[in-house]
């Protein structure tokens, strides 16, 4: 179709300037997608933490020290995945700027209305990633403006960055759909206001960090002093964020069966605020980290395949209280541990041995190890689709990036933080799995969301927002890109590297 015909109805700028943007949300190639491809946001997010490591595992797994340098903190700004990833990032940025110049050139076709609502919707999408994007990398260059050259670009501080992320949702927040985006339909994986909301009550959450230009120089500002106007009271981060968590909870969300939410078909989880919508015979959006994470066993016994990768560090397993009286409910829902059983039988290796995963047997590099391909806890929060295509890649699990038991934990934080008691919230997610209430304090509740939120990509925002992910803080943000600073030269390398 000619690009001049393709904007001549407000239904056609719905689909080819709106709605085209949702196949960026997801991805099927390496370091596209915000979850589910590897070497992506989720990895970035997720590796680099005491949450999950792939061990190297005789010849598995070395990838040149890919994987190593993740989570030892040694990266450099030559990582392709992490050129990748930044490129992609800033191509659906690029790509919204390109609807929102096609939305405001053919807006004679539109009402108020639709107009107001299209480029509301698109915009609040330009957040989004320029939310991944600043919390990634710190000082970036923030371009609104679809013919921005190269020679025009300029790389902005973080805090304005993040101010600008703020204001953004803030201002499209009443023009988007106050609907569940979760739920097959018209909003189903869109952007509405509940999405927003989560995405401001995080914003607001990390303001200590994402307000700070200096991030190397040990001085962290006062989440008590640094303030938003919402609906035109003036609130302290901590209060802002209490705010958006309420205006979430009268949207009507509720914490549902824990593992609902990761089931099959979970289109009907009162709980997820924002999915990836993964259907096998209709979308290309692919879901890796099952795949890589099962031994090759295990994945013939599905029926499907496996990369015998990924698995669960010895401090994330003693979290739960594996080997204790007391694991945590959640364990078994979070992990395939021990004797591995398929359709309620034992999973034999070749040697007609059992398979067993022991989680406590895992290091960086277990090559020689007498565990080298079973060593660690391994990933199961999402149910197997056993109708899954592609080996286990294409499944009809929708990926849930934002659910509601986040935003309990983060009111409970926020209370915590700012002097109040922030008990309600948290015992909640704790009564919901059957798990022993603990105190609101800010080491339980670090500790919670570990428990809860594990495999879901939220570790190194969780560590760096509690100063616990590295004590060299120059760490905190990766590297602008060699090869984008070789091709840009107004950009500059962030401190420390």
């Amino acid at each position: 179709m000619p690009e001049d015909k393709a904007y001549t109805s407000a239904k056609d700028i719905e689909q080819n300037l709106v709605a085209t943007l949702y196949n960026y949300i997801g991805g099927a190639t390496e370091s596209e997608g915000l979850q589910g491809t590897p070497r992506g946001v989720y990895d970035w997010n997720s590796i680099t933490t005491d949450e999950q490591l792939i061990p190297v595992r005789g010849g598995d797994w070395y990838d040149g020290g890919f994987w190593l340098r993740l989570h030892t903190h040694t990266w450099t700004p030559t990582e392709l995945p992490l050129e990748n990833t930044w490129n992609y990032l800033y191509k659906v940025i690029t790509l919204c700027n390109k609807s929102l110049y096609n939305i405001e050139k053919n807006k004679t076709v539109l009402s108020n209305t639709e107009y107001t609502g299209f480029t509301s919707e698109v915009r609040a999408i330009r957040a989004l990633f320029y939310f991944y994007t600043m919390d990634m990398f710190g000082n970036i260059p923030l371009v609104t403006d679809y013919h921005t050259t190269q020679n025009q670009i300029k790389q902005c501080n973080r805090n304005v960055v993040y101010q600008f992320i703020i204001d953004e949702l803030q201002s499209v927040l009443p023009y988007l759909a106050n609907e569940h985006s979760n739920y097959k339909g018209k909003y189903y994986g869109r952007i509405t206001r509940p999405v927003a909301e989560f995405l401001l009550a995080k914003l607001c959450l990390n303001a200590e960090v994402y307000s700070d230009d200096d991030w190397t120089d040990k001085k962290i500002p006062n989440g008590k002093d640094i303030y938003f106007t919402i609906d035109g009271k003036k609130k302290n981060a901590w209060e802002a964020t209490i705010t958006y968590c309420e205006k979430i909870k009268e949207t009507g969300y509720v914490l549902d069966g824990y593992a609902k939410n990761f089931c099959i078909h979970n289109e009907e989880s009162k709980e997820n605020i924002f999915v990836i919508p993964m259907d096998k015979m209709l979308y290309s959006n692919t879901f890796s980290y099952l795949f890589r994470s099962r031994h090759y066993a295990h994945g013939s016994a599905l029926g499907l395949d496996a990369e015998n990768g990924t698995c669960a560090t010895c401090s994330t397993v003693k979290a739960y209280g594996y080997g204790t009286d007391s694991v945590d409910p959640r364990f078994q829902l979070n992990f395939f541990a021990d004797t591995v059983k398929v359709n309620g039988n034992v999973v034999k290796l070749n040697n007609g041995k059992p398979l067993v995963y022991y989680p406590l047997e895992v290091s960086e590099n277990m090559t020689g190890s007498l565990y080298e391909k079973t060593g660690g806890a391994r990933m199961s929060k999402y149910e197997t689709d056993p109708t899954a295509y592609d080996n286990g890649h294409l499944q009809d699990n929708d990926i849930v990036l934002f659910r509601y038991a986040d935003v309990l934990l983060m009111e409970a934080e926020a209370k915590t933080r700012n002097g109040m008691d922030g008990e309600e919230e948290l015992a909640a997610v704790e009564k919901r799995v059957g798990a022993p209430s603990l105190s609101a304090n800010l080491d339980n509740i670090l500790k919670e969301r570990l428990l809860e939120l594990m495999w879901e990509g939220w570790r190194r925002n969780d560590l760096i927002r509690f100063g616990k992910f590295d004590e060299d803080k120059h760490l905190t943000v990766f590297p602008i890109p060699s090869i984008c600073k070789d091709l840009n030269h107004n950009l500059d390398q962030n401190p420390g590297y």
